[in-house]
């Protein structure tokens, strides 16, 4: 059975993707990408459960759901304000000691000496990151890509765990105030759903004693919502946007939604904001309750100066050019993209397979290449202007971050005022500051940020992309409304292309519409803002997606992720399930022996298997008396029955017909009445349908001397049940001897099927020493009974419809009598396999 967790990238696996070839340099992630059941179990235990669940209980429950997703967005808020401060923090300290070192050695002449004092800062703090992505490798990049993997249905090890959490936050503020050009607002996205992942489940696998009895939200369908509602809580506290954390879950990551998530997710995001506003308005301005600082990046009041009634924040004419901004910020963001996955492919040829210090130096090596740049373009590239010259909106909070670097009492060197500012304080001067960059500084910046910004991204520190791509667009913007006003005179308002031109290289490069839209909106408190965003971002998405993806599907790309995506090409649908499924299937019986199921667990990867019967004259006597009546008898017998009764009709009306011929088929039809007699007829046709197998006990295995018949025998389908249902029957000793009955085995409760989630234990951990191997299990209570299943002739769109929007793992193909003939997994709905699949027909037509 290719019931397998997903696209495999080890060469001894057989769940690799047709139609792709992968060089071995590029097959340096272990494949550990398994698909999550997001698709309930309906078994025994778990109806059992449902039935001691009233309405009382279930408000309850419901209840409880709604305080842990409050307590997720105060937890995702509380961490913002950490990150915030210490960023905050480090950050001010730097720049103080360096600023001062450079008035000073400026006229010493000892500008060395404050390189090496910026070096010293950002080096020291890009190696503490550097380490703990060493502890725990996933919590390096945004973490985007990999909670986008884990909402579609992948898991990937370590995700969410408690250790990716704190070497996540507490490596981002030290990445950001090392001076990378990396921003805290991905990291956050996934801090917030780590925590909805952990805090529902009340245990740690990181800190064992961390365990509390609360058995509920205990499954992959629950987590999902949580973290659903985490990695909003994230974006709402990154951003200050609730709805658009909102829409960035439902868009960028879930690929199941309900209309209760919905108002879940949203009060997450709202407490997350809240709370993040709360403590920084008190932190920063010790004004408690003002609610002055919604969000970690604030993009400030958009207005024109008072006295200028030729200003407009933005114009009909002006939409020509917002269009021609977002097709140049899908070039550049295309072009960044590629840059990017030469880099990420480079990485994993030459970096990652060699030792794990290799990776921190090369952190360090982008650290002081970095340090260098800002330090020398400071100094060489930036223009000495008139203090007097900005007219600023907020005069008062714009100039306090100008920098005199290297010039004069009266004036101040643009390109440190850029550089030498937290890059929240450089996108504010670019929004709102008014004629105080020359565009040959803004040229430069942009050149040098694009650049260097791509080279970090990617390197093993926590890194987020939103504001180095915002404050890269931004410059750009304001260069273009600099050209606009000095060479054709136009009356237009910088702030607004400033805005646009960060919307469109962000569009460009991660390829989001309608969350970005409206995290823009809410960050400008400005709806009047609305369309011109839209507008620019859905050309920008356009034109990139002409060249590649978006830059986290690049990296899920590049990970050998299995990502389904929101639909499939209209020119699949020339294919059906029979095409696509693996037909080749590793089945259990209902009662099966010890020894049976420990081999099949070891020998095999899969991760869950077909109950089946076989239809031959043994079934009787290998059911061993149990009540469990195969569907597609009750299927076939219902069938013949009404076959029989619509016959005898027929003939009846086909008497009357003068035709000799059909009196004479008529005549030679028996006519089968649902009668006893006509059982006993009814039992000897579906007798005669059963050929003589050989007997298969649960012990035995297949022949190689078997016949092509023998080995394709019809397989009457019951269910599915998991690896990790088996391997707890197993542990747990749930079984029964050969000279009992069914009835005497031990029974399980759904606490107990699920007490080891999220770690189920390993079948290699069994100790068989224990274990009776001619005992028999009976999996019948503990099979999903009623899983998903679809046609042979079904078409690839509506597999692949049902697949995703159920969340499934496992899809089986059944034909019209009850027998299993082949199995769906996330594998068979990539879309290289169906391209692959898709080339195939085209070779047999």
């Amino acid at each position: 059975i290719m019931a397998c967790c997903g696209s495999c990238l080890c060469c001894q696996c057989c769940c690799c993707t047709e139609g792709e070839t992968r060089t071995p340099e590029e097959l340096v992630w272990p494949n550990l990408h398994c698909s999550l059941d997001y698709d309930r179990c309906i078994n025994e235990p778990y109806v059992e459960v449902l039935e001691g669940l009233d309405n009382k209980k279930a408000k309850k429950y419901e209840a409880v759901k709604w305080m842990l997703v409050f307590a997720i967005g105060v937890s995702t808020g509380l961490i913002g304000v950490f990150v915030d401060f210490f960023v905050r923090l480090f950050t001010q300290l730097k720049f103080r000691l360096v600023g001062q070192s450079v008035e000073e050695c400026s006229e010493n002449g000892c500008l060395a000496l404050s390189l090496v004092e910026l070096l010293a800062f950002n080096m020291a703090f890009v190696f503490i990151a550097s380490i703990l992505v060493l502890i725990e490798p996933v919590a390096a990049g945004s973490g985007i890509p990999e909670i986008k993997s884990y909402l579609n249905g992948v898991k990937i090890p370590g995700i969410v765990r408690l250790r990716t959490f704190l070497c996540k936050a507490v490596g981002v503020l030290f990445a950001v105030a090392g001076g990378l050009f990396v921003g805290k607002e991905g990291p956050m996205i996934h801090s917030g759903a780590i925590v909805g992942a952990g805090l529902p489940q009340f245990q740690s696998i990181t800190f064992k004693k961390i365990r509390f009895q609360f058995p509920y939200f205990r499954s992959d369908r629950d987590k999902r919502d949580f973290v659903s509602a985490g990695a909003a809580a994230g974006v709402a506290a990154a951003f200050g946007a609730p709805i658009g954390g909102t829409l960035f879950s439902l868009e960028e990551g879930s690929s199941f939604w309900n209309q209760a998530l919905t108002w879940k997710v949203l009060f997450c995001s709202m407490s997350a904001t809240f709370t993040l506003n709360f403590f920084r308005s008190g932190i920063n301005y010790n004004k408690w309750g003002s609610f002055q600082l919604p969000g970690l990046l604030n993009f400030g009041e958009f207005k024109c100066p008072d006295g200028d009634k030729n200003c407009h924040l933005w114009t009909a004419v002006d939409l020509a050019f917002f269009v021609l901004m977002g097709v140049v910020g899908g070039l550049l963001g295309a072009m960044f993209n590629c840059i990017n996955k030469r880099l990420a492919k480079y990485r994993m040829r030459n970096v990652h397979p060699k030792a794990k210090f290799i990776r921190v130096l090369e952190s360090l090596l982008v650290c002081m290449v970095t340090s260098v740049v800002v330090f020398m373009a400071s100094m060489t590239l930036g223009e000495c202007r008139d203090l007097a010259s900005p007219t600023a909106n907020n005069t008062t909070d714009v100039n306090s971050s100008i920098r005199q670097f290297f010039c004069s009492n009266k004036t101040y060197n643009d390109m440190a005022t850029l550089f030498f500012n937290p890059q929240e304080i450089a996108i504010h001067q670019l929004f709102h500051q008014d004629a105080t960059f020359s565009p040959v500084t803004l040229s430069l910046f942009f050149v040098l940020y694009f650049l260097l910004s791509c080279w970090t991204y990617g390197v093993s520190v926590p890194s987020g992309l939103f504001v180095p791509s915002l404050l890269c667009g931004a410059s750009l913007g304001r260069l273009v409304a600099n050209v606009l006003k000095m060479n054709l005179g136009m009356h237009i308002y910088s702030g607004t292309f400033a805005l646009i031109g960060a919307a469109a290289f962000l569009g460009g490069v991660v390829r989001m519409t309608i969350s970005l839209t409206v995290i823009l909106i809410e960050s400008t408190n400005e709806i009047t803002y609305g369309l011109p965003i839209m507008i620019t971002l859905m050309v920008a998405k356009w034109t990139g997606d002409f060249f590649n993806k978006g830059i986290y599907d690049i990296h899920i790309h590049l990970r050998g992720v299995p990502l389904l995506e929101w639909e499939t090409e209209v020119e699949m649908d020339k294919l059906t399930a029979s095409d696509i499924m693996e037909p080749n299937l590793t089945y259990v019986y209902p009662h099966t022996r010890i020894q049976s199921l420990v081999s099949i667990l070891r020998t095999t990867v899969y991760h869950a298997f077909p109950v089946v019967t076989e239809n031959r004259e043994y079934e009787k006597e290998f059911m061993k008396g149990n009540i469990l009546v195969s569907n597609n008898i009750k299927f076939k017998k219902t069938s013949v029955l009404t076959r029989a009764g619509e016959q005898r009709r027929r003939c009846q009306s086909m008497k009357s017909y003068p035709s000799s011929e059909l009196r004479n088929v008529c005549d030679e039809q028996v006519g089968v009445e649902p009668t006893e007699e006509g059982q006993d007829m009814l039992q000897q046709m579906l007798e005669r349908r059963h050929v003589p197998y050989p007997n298969l006990y649960p012990d035995q295995s297949p022949s190689e001397e078997w016949s092509m018949e023998e080995r394709f025998r019809p397989l009457t389908f019951h269910g599915l049940i998991l690896r990790s249902q088996l391997v707890n029957l197993l542990i747990r000793g749930v079984c029964y001897a050969e000279n009992q009955s069914s009835a005497s085995q031990p029974r399980l409760s759904y606490a107990e099927m699920t007490e080891d989630y999220p770690r189920f234990p390993d079948i290699h951990d069994l100790d068989l020493a224990l274990l009776n191997p001619r005992m028999i299990v009976d999996v019948t209570p503990y099979m999903n009974s009623s899983p998903y299943s679809v046609s042979p002739n079904t078409h690839v769109s509506q597999v692949f419809n049902l697949f995703r929007t159920m969340g499934l793992r496992h899809l089986p193909v059944v034909n019209a009598v009850g027998e299993i003939v082949g199995i769906i997994t996330r594998h068979n709905l990539t879309h290289e396999f169906l391209m692959a699949k898709l080339r195939q027909h085209y070779i047999t037509i």
